[in-house]
């Protein structure tokens, strides 16, 4: 077990990772990082602080992570991984510009290493979501007061909020060795939002 690792901002934290993985099986076959610091609020009332703590959050945690996974998978002419970036990451998103411009950054930046590995063996795609039903989005959107809940669930095409089970479920072939054809690519999982 490695402790002392969540925030992949930090330096250690994903070569810890790696390196403890390695270590016990040899080899890195598929890794993913679902990285971010949701950070709301108006354009116009952004301080500096703001826009650090969020590339800190939504694009340096996504670079770090990237730059530890990437040699060894290349060292062994195979691998995935993905990168859980935001759905806000393909539109403007009012109330959270900040956050919507780092995960553009995040995933872009995934795009282009994609193109730089992909003649390596190494598959490389994101996965930006918006609209889950976990804690974190849940905090940040105010979603945890049934009415703000509800305004919210009317913004998604599907009506609702999407599940942890469902999103695992969609990220799996990018990982699990069954969709070895796919790299470089962004995917919107936001209930047809964006």
């Amino acid at each position: 077990m490695v402790t002392g690792v969540r925030n992949l901002a930090k330096p250690d934290s994903a070569p810890a990772l790696v390196n403890a993985a390695v270590e016990r099986f040899g080899r890195l076959d598929a890794a993913v990082a679902a990285t971010g610091q949701i950070v709301t609020g108006r354009f116009v009332n952004s301080t500096v602080e703001d826009l650090r703590t969020v590339v800190a959050g939504c694009l340096e945690a996504p670079f770090r992570f990237l730059k530890a996974v990437v040699d060894p998978m290349i060292a062994q002419g195979d691998g995935q991984i993905l990168v859980i970036t935001s759905a806000s990451a393909a539109r403007p998103t009012p109330g959270a510009p900040l956050y919507s411009s780092a995960r553009a950054g995040a995933t872009m930046l995934t795009r282009n290493v994609a193109d730089e590995v992909a003649s390596n063996g190494v598959q490389v795609n994101a996965v930006g979501t918006n609209f889950m039903d976990f804690p974190g989005f849940l905090q940040a959107s105010g979603a945890t007061d049934p009415e703000v809940r509800r305004k919210i669930e009317a913004q998604v095409p599907l009506g609702r909020l999407g599940t942890m089970e469902e999103f695992a479920s969609f990220c799996m072939p990018f990982l699990d060795g069954t969709s070895r054809f796919t790299t470089g690519q962004f995917v919107a999982y936001a209930g047809g939002w964006a």
